[in-house]
């Protein structure tokens, strides 16, 4: 496999989307999702080839489940599709406009980044999310999904080829590298002078190779313990379903609660409801020993799967049915916890108007929620269409990327014959 070849083809073919207009791209992104339901069945077969080769080798149900494609879940990728297309085109978007004393007048106007290089894991999903944000916003996509969903990246970009195809627009604009030669990742990394943006999105293995090794600038994001904090005046019998939601819905992702600290006030109260509710959806609980005392202590624990809590528990992303729980004394000391153990996405639950300030303020995360659960961290629950990815980083992008995410800015200088003085 040409690196070098696949790059310039990337580069002409990102020159040729940041000529198109929204109604081109629009099209083709209307294009991409009927043709990927046209290719359902061929998807889905390759997807389940994958899924029982990974079956094979022991991979764990909640890696499978990344692994999935159904109906229904290619069904809703195709519709994020089309929501995309239904988004404002944000390039060529003109800000920051001002006039100088000497007449110059100058604006912001947004543009594509170019080429995007994205690694990612084992959601074969995630190849259609970005091919259709990079077509909207004017930028070439080359993508590397995990060995494990090769057969599935392949079947999915064949289909996206030949949607480019009936819009007439360059095939580069999207390519994938299915080849599981590990060594290919090392060299899209490398390939500065075609390639403008590196986007891992998997585990923290994956975002330290990509740092190390990479000679283009790299977006981390996508990793980090996601807290829950239950103040003192948190409405209880709401926070139960909340926190079950965080934790339950879908624990293999991101998003997903790792860790829940209760004030001690509500702590006698509130933990054997959420024990009650999260222990019999096969959630373990991983208890400080205050946490643990309360909840051993409760009617129906010895139904419940209580473990004495690890300092290691408290700085785990555990994408699993594992939950940590820790009592803290007040805001402060929950401020603390969450300080030293990293975020990705924070919520407090709470009454006090006070407390909820401050925990906005001052808790350094890329998505901050206030009486809601941390699984709306994503980009089509804010609003965004899908997304590429989830900055935790602070500089070019925070949270989930979307369009805007996708591009960057140039400054326009309109003069009359101007000279500088």
């Amino acid at each position: 496999m040409d690196l070098v070849q696949i790059g310039r083809e990337a580069k002409a073919a990102a020159r040729h989307l940041a000529r198109l207009s929204r109604a081109e791209k629009d099209a083709a992104l209307l294009a991409l999702a009927d043709t990927l339901m046209a290719h359902q069945a061929t998807i889905l077969a390759a997807n389940a080839a994958d899924l029982e080769a990974a079956h094979a080798t022991g991979t764990s149900a909640a890696l499978l489940d990344r692994m999935l494609l159904t109906p229904a879940r290619l069904a809703a990728i195709a519709a994020d599709t089309r929501s995309v297309a239904d988004l404002p085109d944000p390039v060529g978007e003109i800000f920051d406009s001002t006039e100088l004393p000497n007449g110059l007048r100058l604006h912001k106007r947004r543009t594509p980044i170019g080429v995007i290089g994205v690694i990612y894991e084992a959601r074969p999903n995630v190849t259609v999310d970005i091919a259709a944000l990079c077509l909207k916003a004017g930028s070439a996509a080359i993508l590397r999904g995990g060995s494990d969903i090769r057969h599935s990246v392949a079947a999915i970009t064949t289909a996206m080829s030949s949607a480019l195809a009936q819009c007439g627009l360059p095939a580069a604009a999207v390519q994938s590298l299915t080849d599981p030669d590990r060594e290919l990742v090392r060299g899209l990394l490398r390939l500065d002078q075609y390639v403008d943006m590196i986007i891992p999105r998997g585990g923290g293995g994956l975002h330290r190779f990509c740092l190390e090794n990479s000679t283009i600038p790299v977006i981390t994001g996508g990793i980090g313990v996601c807290h829950i904090f239950a103040e003192a005046s948190a409405d209880l019998e709401r926070a139960v379903p909340l926190i079950f939601n965080a934790k339950v819905q879908r624990p293999s992702v991101c998003n997903a609660l790792d860790t829940l600290l209760v004030q001690r006030e509500i702590a006698a109260d509130l933990l054997p409801r959420v024990a009650a509710a999260l222990c019999p959806a096969g959630v373990e609980l991983r208890c400080d020993a205050e946490a643990l005392a309360i909840l051993s202590a409760a009617p129906g624990a010895e139904a419940w799967n209580l473990r004495p809590a690890t300092p290691d528990d408290f700085g785990t992303e555990f994408m699993a049915l594992i939950l940590a729980i820790r009592v803290v004394d007040n805001l402060d000391m929950a401020l603390d916890h969450i300080a030293a153990y990293g975020t990705h996405s924070d919520a407090i639950l709470t009454a006090d108007a006070a407390a909820a300030d401050r925990f906005v303020r001052e808790v350094d995360s890329a998505a901050v929620f206030v009486n809601a659960s941390t699984r709306f961290n994503d980009g089509g629950q804010f609003g965004l269409g899908a997304e590429v990815a989830v900055s935790t980083q602070k500089l070019h992008a925070r949270g989930p990327m979307g369009l805007k995410e996708l591009t960057t800015y140039k400054w326009v200088a309109l003069g009359d014959y101007s000279v500088r003085a």
